[in-house]
This record gives structure tokens, C-alpha cells and sequence, in this order.
């Protein structure tokens, strides 16, 4: 077992590992920028130390910063929560060249599935369904590039091989904008991610994002845990999220989740993953991998029962898995609605002072959150503040418990997006289930 965890992140995440470390018996070690020092895990935990100024490039990406805190505390182990340095495998490389634990996938791993043209090939070879494409990179041939198009079948969609959070892409819906729009998104992901490969596929019109959650161990186990609908996005960001997904029947589970095991398996997988899939007409497609813990894993956690931060804990103190695939039950239903500090019509960051903070009650209730009175938002980085929870027997129940919370947090003195969250818990498709990832952002789409 561990015996104690560097921190290397912030806000809600990094208090939700300190918790689970507490729970252990595990030391913790706070990393925080000069921003950062009031927030209520730096205040929690044993120990801390101050690794920059407010700027995430001088402080939470500062590879060198990080490695000397966990040296100067004799932590054994680093956590990178998610975000930040979290799927960076020269990072995770380094912290186990230093001697220490990465809680999570070996940086091979990390590269293999970072890399979308490598992760899209890999789950090929693993039979699991993709979205059909190239079968690789897309070359320099301009007719050739045309031709793959006319085979795929338009629209298709261009995407950048490194790319992500919805840069680095671009819809094609005929043969006339194809070569410019290869260009220019090559273009794109040279500047943004410093890698101009590309590849092709078809686009799908009307699907929703369907993921899976794994874990796996470095005895050969590996569990799938359901998975979650995050198909309520706005600019390719998540807003809500639930467990199970509307409409996904326990046959269609089933038969995913043997595939992904196996996945797991023949890619050499450790720790916590999501698998994330676009779903259309009966049928699941292939993404992209995430190699770390993810915003949304609360709503697993309450379905199945299974603490995921806890098992990446124990599996990068090289234990094996608490589950077995068998012992796997989903139970109720769990909706996460995503607090932002932000204008709820406008959507302008809002940073200031909270001067009134509530949490909201009653059963099935979670709020993972940073929050309390007092506590100033800083300007510097992501808006969400927190993560509010609903848990049910079923989801109709489990709705009815979130438009309650909704009604009772109070957060006074930034604005936030829970407007938008009640909004949402009243529309009756959101409430019918099963809405595409287009949804919300036609939902907020100003009448002309």
C-alpha cells in the first residue's frame, strides 16, 4: 500500500483524492499555484508546498516543480486527478523514472491511445467497432484524399490526430471544400498541438457520446462498469452527464464490455480509462480513449457502487482489482450536472468572491465541490466549481432529485449556470432521454 500521495492537481478533483486517500490511511501532499492557497484541500491536507505563480504553464504543468515537491515530502506516489498533466506521458514517464508511482497507464499506454490514428488501430485489431475511416494517416495525394472521401461517403469529418476538447476538426459536406478544409485543419493542429496529422471519417449526423468506464490491474483483470450518456454538450463540452445511458439495453452492455475487456487486456491497460464512442442507429463507434480519471465518474460510482479512486489507488500500489466482472451490478440511475462560474446566457467565465455558499440535501444527494464561504474564484482556470449528483431508483427519480437540488444550492456572488441546469431538468426531451450531442447547443441557439 501507498503510504503517502502527491496531489498534483486542484479544486474539486484534488479534494476528492484527498478524501479517498484519508479513507486509507494515505498522507497527502497539496501542490498549488500562488493563486491557490486557500483552496480547502491545500488547507486539508498534511502537507503542502507552493510550486508557481497563478499561470497553470509556472505552476500545475511545471514538470520539474512537481517532481521536487514530491521529492522535498518523500511522497511515494503522484495523482494527476484530470486535466493538467493528466494524460501527458513524457509526465508520467518522468514521475516513474523519479521513483515514484503514477496513478495511472504506463506512458506507453498513454501515447499509444493519446494518438488517435494509433488508439483508432489498436481497438481495430482489439474488434472493437469504429467510425469507418482511414485506415491511418491521410497522406499528401490530393486524388487519393478525394477518392477515400467518395469511399467513406460524405459528410465526413477531418480531425487532427492529436487533437481535442473539439479543435482540430472539420466537417466536410461535399467534394468542393475537402482539399481546403484538409489544409487548413492540417494547418490548425501544427500551431495548436504541434503534430499536422491527420485522418478521415465519417461523419455522423445525429449520434449521441456513449462512454464506458474500465479499470485494470497489473495482474491481467480488468472490469467495465457500464457506461454513462454525455450527450448534453455545448462546444464539444460536457454539461450533463448520466449513468446508465437511456436506451442502452444490458444485451448491447454485455456485449461492449467484452470487447473492451479485452482491449484492456491486449493493450496492457492499468489503472482507470474511459472508452468514448459515438452512438447512432443501433450501433456504437469508436473515438477516442481517455487515460485518466474523468470529470463524470460519480455517476458510476453510485450506480455500481465501486469508489474508482480507490481502485486507482490500490492498483498503482500493485494490487489487484476489488471486482471481478461477475460481481458487477448496476443499480438506479445518477445525473451530474456540471456547476460552472459562468453567465448562464452568455456564457463569460465569472470569477469574484463567494459570499454565500449552501449546499443542497436530502437523499441521493452528492455535491463534490471546492466551494465554501469566502472562497474567491480565480480567474486562471477551468470555470467548474462543482459537481452536483443525483441519485435514484430510477431516473424519472433521480431528475425529480436534481430539480430539488437545484432549487436549494445557493451560490451568491459569481454568476453560475445553474439557470441552465434547472432549464434543462424541465425540458422534455432532455426528460424523455436519449437526446444527440446536437441537442443543447440548437436548444441555445438565439431565434433569428
Amino acid at each position: 500500500m501507498l503510504e503517502k500521495i502527491l496531489i498534483a492537481n486542484r479544486g474539486e478533483i484534488a479534494l476528492r483524492i484527498l478524501r479517498a486517500c484519508r479513507e486509507m490511511g494515505i498522507a497527502t501532499v497539496a501542490v498549488h499555484s500562488d493563486a491557490d492557497r486557500e483552496l480547502k484541500h491545500v488547507r486539508l491536507a498534511d502537507e503542502s508546498v507552493c510550486i508557481g505563480p497563478a499561470a497553470s504553464s509556472e505552476s500545475y504543468l511545471n514538470v520539474p516543480a512537481i517532481i521536487s515537491a514530491a521529492e522535498v515530502t518523500d511522497a511515494g506516489a503522484i495523482h494527476p486527478g484530470y486535466g493538467f498533466l493528466a494524460e501527458n506521458a513524457d509526465f508520467a514517464e518522468r514521475v516513474e523514472s523519479s521513483g515514484f508511482a503514477f496513478i495511472g497507464p504506463r506512458a506507453e499506454t498513454i501515447r499509444l491511445m493519446g494518438d488517435k490514428v494509433s488508439a483508432k488501430n489498436a481497438m481495430i485489431a482489439a474488434g472493437v467497432p469504429c467510425v469507418p475511416g482511414s485506415e491511418g494517416a491521410l497522406g499528401d495525394d490530393p486524388e487519393e484524399n478525394l477518392r477515400l472521401a467518395r469511399d467513406i461517403g460524405y459528410p465526413v469529418i477531418v480531425k487532427a490526430s492529436g487533437g481535442g476538447g473539439g479543435r482540430g476538426m472539420r466537417v466536410v459536406h461535399g467534394e468542393a471544400s475537402l482539399l481546403s478544409a484538409i489544409a487548413l485543419t492540417q494547418t490548425e493542429a501544427s500551431q495548436a498541438f504541434g503534430n499536422d496529422m491527420l485522418y478521415m471519417e465519417k461523419y455522423l449526423e445525429h449520434p449521441r457520446h456513449i462512454e464506458f468506464q474500465v479499470l485494470a490491474d497489473t495482474h491481467g483483470n480488468a472490469v467495465c462498469l457500464g457506461e454513462r450518456d454525455c450527450s448534453m454538450q455545448r462546444r464539444h463540452q460536457k454539461v450533463i452527464e448520466e449513468a446508465p445511458a437511456p436506451g442502452i439495453t444490458p444485451e448491447m452492455r454485455d456485449r461492449m464490455s467484452e470487447r473492451l475487456i479485452r482491449a484492456c487486456q491486449e493493450i496492457g491497460y492499468r489503472g482507470a480509462g474511459t472508452f468514448e464512442f459515438l452512438f447512432e442507429n443501433g450501433e456504437f463507434y469508436f473515438i477516442e480513449m481517455n487515460t485518466r480519471i474523468q470529470v463524470e465518474h460519480p455517476v458510476t460510482e453510485l450506480v455500481t457502487g465501486v469508489d474508482l479512486i480507490r481502485e486507482q489507488i490500490r492498483v498503482a500500489g500493485g494490487e489487484a482489482l476489488s471486482i471481478t466482472q461477475s460481481d458487477l451490478r448496476i443499480q438506479g440511475h445518477a445525473i451530474e450536472c456540471r456547476i460552472n462560474a459562468e453567465d448562464p446566457v452568455k456564457f463569460l467565465p465569472s470569477p469574484g468572491t463567494v459570499t454565500q455558499y449552501h449546499a443542497p440535501g436530502g437523499p441521493g444527494i452528492r455535491v463534490d465541490t471546492h466551494l465554501y464561504n469566502g472562497y474567491t474564484v480565480p480567474p486562471y482556470y477551468d470555470s467548474m466549481i462543482a459537481k452536483l449528483i443525483a441519485y435514484g431508483p430510477t431516473r424519472d427519480i433521480a431528475i425529480a432529485r436534481m430539480r430539488g437540488a437545484l432549487g436549494e444550492i445557493v451560490i451568491d456572488g459569481i454568476n453560475t449556470n445553474i439557470l441552465l441546469h434547472i432549464d434543462l431538468m424541465n425540458d422534455p426531451n432532455f426528460q424523455a432521454g436519449g437526446s444527440n450531442i446536437h441537442y443543447l447547443e440548437k436548444k441555445l441557439k438565439p431565434l433569428p
